[in-house]
C-alpha cells in the first residue's frame, strides 16, 4: 500500500478524497467508490500502487490517438479498478474486479520497470490505459515523472473524472489525454456511468487549460446516445473547446451488461462525422470500422489525405514538418 494523495481527515478517523469528482467521504476500514482507495484509522491509502494488472505495446492509434506521433508505439499499463461502472465497459473484467470479488490482483512492479521496459522496446510513450489512470494516481504519477526524464511522453485514457488538483500535479509531465465523453445528458451518464456529466465537461476545459493535448472519444451506442440533437450537442461543445480537438466517434459492439444492444450501424458513424465536420471540427474519426476510410486525416483546409489508416496502420503519410503538403496548412498535434 502507499499513502493516497489529494485527501483531507475530518475528524473522528474519516477522510474526504479530492482525487477524483466523487470525492467521497470514506469512514474508517472502508473504500471510496473505486473501491482501490482505502481509509485505515484516518489515512487513506492507495491499495494499487505497482500492483500491474495489464501491460501491453500497442500502436498509438489503437488508444485512439490520430495526432500525437502517428506510427509509434506506447508501453501501455494498467491496475485493476475504476471509478465509473460503464455498463459497456470493455474491460470490466479488470475494471471491475475490485467491486465484483473484492480482490485486488496484479503483480509487484516498480515504476522503475515500467520506465526501463518502455525504453527497451523504443516506445515513444507509456499509456496509463486498459482501466482507468485517475484511480492508480500515485503509480501512474512516479512512472511518468521518471519517464519524462528519460524523454519518453505519458498519455492518459480517461473517463474525464479527475479533479482539477491532481491534473495540475501530474500535467508538467503529461503530455496527452483521450477522453471519453460518453453522452451529454446528464442522466445518461448517470445511469449507464455511476457519474455526472458537468465534471467531465469541467475537466475536458481543465485539460485544454492546462495545455495537455487531448482527443475526445464518444462510443455511439444505439438508443442511448445517438440522436442528432445529442451528437450536436457533443460536437458543438467540443468545438467551443477547440476546433483542432480530433473527436473520434467510435462503433459500439454488444458487451458487458448490454449484450441485447446492437451493433451501431456504419450509417450512424457516418452521420456523426458529418455533424462534426459541420459544427466546424477540423478531425472526425470513425473508429471500431476499419477499411471504411472514415480513420484517415484529411486537410482540414484543402481536403486532401494526409494520413491513409486501415486499423491501427500507417499506410500512407502526406505531413511534411507538421504540414499539410499540398497547401501548407498546420495539422494540429504533437509530433506530425
Amino acid at each position: 500500500m502507499r499513502e493516497a494523495m489529494f485527501y483531507e481527515k475530518l475528524g473522528d478517523c474519516k477522510v474526504k478524497c479530492h482525487l477524483c469528482n466523487h470525492t467521497c467521504v470514506i469512514t474508517d476500514g472502508k473504500r471510496g467508490i473505486c473501491h482501490v482507495r482505502q481509509n485505515f484509522g484516518g489515512t487513506l491509502y492507495s491499495l494499487v500502487y505497482g500492483k500491474l494488472i495489464s501491460e501491453n505495446i500497442d500502436p498509438i492509434e489503437k488508444k485512439p490517438f490520430f495526432h500525437f506521433y502517428p506510427g509509434s508505439t506506447s508501453y501501455s499499463v494498467a491496475t485493476a479498478g475504476c471509478n465509473f461502472r460503464c455498463l459497456n465497459c470493455q474491460n470490466y473484467e479488470i475494471s471491475q474486479l475490485p467491486k465484483d470479488s473484492d480482490t485486488i490482483p496484479g503483480k509487484e512492479v516498480p515504476p522503475e520497470k515500467i520506465v526501463e521496459d518502455a525504453l527497451e522496446y523504443n516506445c515513444k510513450s507509456i499509456a496509463y490505459t486498459y482501466t482507468e489512470p485517475t484511480i492508480f494516481f500515485e503509480y501512474a504519477y512516479e512512472i511518468a515523472q521518471l519517464a519524462s526524464s528519460r524523454s519518453i511522453m505519458n498519455v492518459f485514457v480517461t473517463n474525464g473524472y479527475t479533479t482539477y488538483e491532481a491534473l495540475s500535479t501530474i500535467q508538467p509531465c503529461l503530455h496527452a489525454a483521450n477522453i471519453d465523453l460518453k453522452s451529454f445528458s446528464d442522466e445518461t451518464y448517470k445511469r449507464i456511468c455511476g457519474a455526472r456529466l458537468e465534471p467531465v465537461l469541467n475537466c475536458i476545459r481543465a485539460y485544454k487549460e492546462l495545455g495537455i493535448w487531448i482527443e475526445i472519444t464518444t462510443l455511439i451506442i444505439p438508443g442511448i446516445n445517438d440522436s442528432d440533437s445529442e451528437l450536436k450537442q457533443i460536437a458543438g461543445f467540443i468545438r467551443s473547446v477547440g476546433p483542432e480537438i480530433p473527436w473520434h466517434v467510435s462503433r459500439f459492439y454488444p458487451r458487458c451488461r448490454l449484450p441485447d444492444t446492437p451493433p451501431t450501424p456504419v450509417e450512424t458513424l457516418r452521420r456523426a462525422r458529418t455533424i462534426g465536420l459541420e459544427a466546424g471540427l477540423r478531425y472526425v474519426y470513425e473508429g471500431n470500422v476499419p477499411g471504411e476510410g472514415g480513420e484517415n486525416t484529411y486537410c482540414y483546409q484543402c481536403n486532401k489525405m494526409l494520413i491513409k489508416r486501415y486499423g491501427y496502420q500507417i499506410l500512407e503519410n502526406n505531413i511534411t514538418n507538421s504540414k499539410c503538403s499540398k497547401c501548407g496548412a498546420v495539422i494540429d498535434g504533437i509530433g506530425m
